[in-house]
């Protein structure tokens, strides 16, 4: 934590060393991010409404955990692409043909159980802030998050036990 704010403080005073690289804009994910706030907050479904969303078949529900975490347990019927794996292929593959497709997103951080496969994150670096982030910045605006908390020995929840 502390060598993370030393970084800040020292890309805060030379605003410069943040943007040598030109494949990478960080003024361009604050931006990003602050247009995608005010949406994230109004695509929050509860625990209901989320399962009763994934059940439509042209819904997808993505989980962009690693391939080994959904390897070891996951909501039924959800789809794997790892967070780290996001391109404009990979997410065109998984998605298909139609930018407009409601996407369902989940993580960790959507289950009170705290161990594996799910151990909860830091609340600001939960997994579903960056995946909503990125597949709104990469075109597809109809994301939503489940906003609830649930227990995924919850037969309700549908988990998928690897």
């Amino acid at each position: 934590m502390r060598k993370a704010l030393l970084l800040a403080a020292i890309l805060a005073a030379s605003p410069a060393l943040a943007q040598t690289n030109p494949l990478i804009d960080y003024p361009g994910f604050q931006a990003l991010t602050a247009e995608v706030g005010p949406q994230r907050a109004e695509r929050l479904l509860p625990f209901a409404a989320f399962k009763a969303e994934a059940a439509k078949s042209e819904v997808l529900l993505l989980d962009a955990r690693s391939k080994d975490a959904f390897a070891r347990g996951h909501i039924a019927g959800a789809v794997n692409l790892p967070f780290t794996d996001f391109t404009a292929d990979s997410l065109a593959a998984v998605v298909g043909a139609n930018p407009d497709r409601p996407i369902l997103i989940y993580c960790n951080n959507n289950f009170s159980n705290n161990r594996a496969p799910v151990p909860t994150k830091a609340r600001p670096l939960a997994l579903n802030i960056q995946t909503f982030i990125n597949l709104v910045g990469y075109g597809y605006a109809n994301v939503w998050e489940l906003g609830d908390v649930v227990d995924f020995d919850d037969p309700a929840v549908g988990w998928v036990k690897g």
